[in-house]
């Protein structure tokens, strides 16, 4: 959870948005955490699908 809260953090202060409290923040990091997943999960169906339509 430390490392989700960072990235948070990072990202909140990154784009100037306002501050949440804890609970908005452990909710951002979640957010946030699910995207990042969904991203590298899709990138690696790319991936997959690319080798096979190459081999």
């Amino acid at each position: 959870m430390g490392f989700l809260l960072l990235i948070a953090r990072s990202f909140i202060n990154t784009f100037g948005i306002t501050q949440p409290g804890p609970e908005g923040e452990r909710r951002a990091a979640y957010f946030i955490g699910t995207l990042l997943a969904l991203i590298v999960v899709g990138m690696i169906i790319a991936l997959a699908g690319f080798l096979k339509v190459r081999g």
